[in-house]
């Protein structure tokens, strides 16, 4: 089983209090450090665009109660400079970087060239960019970019539309990365289909709506591209990709196996993904994967494990893990709250049951139950806490107590 560590730097109220911004960072970095002490193999941060606080006000507000910012990074690159600088060993990845915004895949192309230039002259040329990329969870962040519903078949199905926007972005940002000249004339038009749809009636109707604006023929919704742009290329022309690992942050098949086509791209899980979408994405990439990778295996897919762990001295085995549940309980409230303006209950519990919480040994216990051998999983320590010492604590606990208990349990 392989080791990283997911960092949120999530700008949140815990307990009525905001960090501030450089206490955000100052923790931030002070956490990545300590990671690379532990050797963890990669630091993957969260990304966010624009505030949550302003998006409030517009009519593409998703998060009306959310208090703070979401997440502070916006730009893994420069992030990257400054931890590679910083640390020895770890590599750095972007979890996930939104191809969308920003100036839209060209932009995002030539900035990861660039970046992949200027590393070549730094001390740590030899460490990895993780680079996740996809469309961005929020349309909010999009919106200001045109990556919007243009009318109202594409509002209708706006999650499918999405989707074949995001492979659209995908096919311009990874052609032009490699270093091709391309023009969005060479980009085939996206359609949709009644296969994209898990509900027929919701087919029905965006064809219908489809049809009124004149996009829907021979039981095909014609999707109108969203990045036009003539013949162009990249520069810097000479760029070194050896260092540089994709992975798509989509369970689309269609998005992986279409990213598959031009690089070795590996695919993000997150923990409320159903097992079996789990291994029919194993089983599928073993086929997908682009030969240049070699043989898909199984911790090519990173899948985010919160971890909420106690060892208080003098605690039993049921105190420690009642605490730790405890703790996982209330961060959860804390997150739902700010997300949806309400409390589901049922949606804490379900939540709390899918974290790894209790004492080192139960912790270990249940990843092994939950996990298979070769996993690669992001440890995510720092949810809903701001103490840095604690999340310091646990990252500590994970690596001498735990990650030797699962071992001796391997064997």
């Amino acid at each position: 089983m392989k080791y990283d560590i997911f960092l949120s730097i999530s700008q949140t109220e815990v307990d009525g209090k905001v960090p501030s911004t450089n206490k955000m960072f100052s923790d931030f970095f002070d956490q990545v450090k300590l990671a690379d002490q532990l050797e963890f193999g990669t630091a993957w941060v969260a990304e966010t665009h624009l505030s949550c606080q302003t998006q409030k006000k517009t009519s593409f507000a998703v998060v009306p109660e959310f208090k703070g910012e979401i997440g502070l990074n916006t730009d893994i690159l420069q992030v990257a400079h400054l931890l590679f600088s910083q640390t020895k060993k770890i590599n750095v990845g972007s979890a996930i970087r939104n191809i969308m915004c920003n100036g839209g895949p060209i932009a995002h192309a030539e900035a990861v060239r660039t970046f992949l230039a200027l590393n070549q002259q730094s001390p740590y040329a030899d460490r990895t960019l993780e680079l996740g990329f996809a469309a961005g969870r929020f349309d909010f962040s999009n919106a200001p970019y045109k990556v919007y519903p243009r009318t109202e078949w594409e509002m209708a199905a706006w999650h499918q539309v999405k989707s074949k926007a995001l492979e659209e972005a995908s096919e311009i940002f990874l052609r032009l990365l490699r270093g091709e000249e391309l023009s969005s004339a060479s980009i085939k038009q996206k359609i949709l289909t009644k296969s994209d749809f898990r509900e027929i009636a919701d087919w029905e109707n965006a064809a219908e709506l489809a049809n009124e604006d004149g996009d829907f023929s021979d039981d095909q919704i014609k999707l109108k591209k969203f990045f036009e742009f003539e013949i162009l290329s990249l520069i810097p022309l000479e760029a070194d990709l050896s260092k540089l690992q994709l992975t798509v942050g989509s369970h689309d098949p269609a998005v992986q196996e279409l990213c598959n086509q031009f690089f070795p791209t590996r695919v993000f899980n997150l923990s409320i993904t159903p097992p079996a979408v789990i291994e029919e994405t194993h089983q599928r990439m073993q086929k997908a994967y682009h030969t240049d990778g070699g043989r898909w295996r199984r911790w090519y897919m990173p899948r985010t494990a919160m971890i909420f762990i106690d060892d208080t001295p003098g605690a039993t085995e049921f105190k420690k893990n009642e605490t730790a549940k405890a703790k996982a309980k209330k961060a959860w409230e804390n997150y739902w709250k700010a997300m949806a303006g309400t409390i589901d209950p049922k949606k804490v519990e379900n939540a709390v049951d899918n974290t790894i919480c209790g004492s080192p040994e139960e912790v270990a216990e249940q990843i092994c139950e939950k996990y298979h051998p070769h996993d690669r999983l992001m440890l995510w320590f720092d949810f809903n806490n701001h103490d840095n010492e604690d999340v310091k604590k646990s990252m500590i606990l994970f690596n001498e107590r735990v990650i030797p208990l699962i071992d001796s349990y391997g064997k």
